[in-house]
């Protein structure tokens, strides 16, 4: 299976093709930016096609992460995947960003819990925990720093997201230290790309994952109606 993964959502534009036959990415291409996203995918989209050697035709799907993250950013990615998707004729998946985050560290089913953590601004993030296997602790939600902070309660955790160092900076001083901080800007676009490999078009839409209603709407805009926030 040929998979193009997109990734908007937070401080990276980022695309992958990932052969899951050959077990790897076998194009890639990240650059840091907390804006431009608009300008800068599709022609590194179009530069990843190109070093992969194949055509959007010879694609088996589409993976693009969801949110939590930039309303902006969000609506670049899901507007190429969904648009490429259409002109191709290939189902879209979408990955939240939070289990773009977790699933390295799940893959090496380590003994500590992980929380993925995002800044959401005003002293918030969005989180989620999980356990070293991957099942749930606490599902996604959106909340104060201290809220997430709870999460301590699960033992010395590997805490992993753009907010990771918010949270290992106020970690509780009585509780366990946290086993690993890794404070990454983005998730890793091979992560995005597996993951849009494991699960299914019928229960993973390529539709906004938002915690919290966006802080802008524009008007007329085809992903407001799924603007709506998720369940917490």
């Amino acid at each position: 299976m040929l998979i193009l993964a997109i990734d908007t959502a937070l401080d990276a534009c980022a695309a992958g093709v990932l052969d899951t036959d050959a077990g790897k990415l076998i194009a890639q291409q990240s650059e840091a930016m907390k804006r431009g996203h608009a300008e800068a995918l599709m022609p590194l989209i179009a530069r990843v096609i190109k070093q992969a050697g194949i055509g959007f035709a010879a694609l088996d799907r589409i993976a693009v992460t969801t949110g939590p993250g930039s309303f902006t950013g969000l609506r670049v990615g899901l507007s190429a995947a969904r648009g490429i998707a259409l002109a191709a004729g290939k189902p879209v998946v979408g990955v939240t960003t939070l289990t773009a985050y977790a699933a390295p560290i799940v893959s090496e089913s380590g003994k500590h819990p992980v929380i993925s953590a995002i800044d959401a601004r005003h002293d918030q993030v969005y989180f989620q925990a999980v356990s070293g296997d991957g099942s749930s602790l606490i599902r996604p939600r959106v909340g104060p720093i201290e809220e997430a902070l709870g999460a301590a309660r699960f033992g010395a955790a590997y805490l992993v997201g753009n907010a990771a160092a918010l949270l290992g900076q106020r970690w509780p001083a009585d509780a366990l230290p946290p086993f690993k901080v890794d404070a990454q800007a983005a998730p890793d676009i091979a992560w995005v790309a597996w993951l849009g490999a494991a699960v299914s078009p019928n229960t993973a839409p390529a539709r906004p994952f938002y915690l919290r209603a966006p802080d802008a709407k524009p008007s007329k805009d085809p992903l407001q109606k799924a603007a709506q926030p998720s369940p917490s």
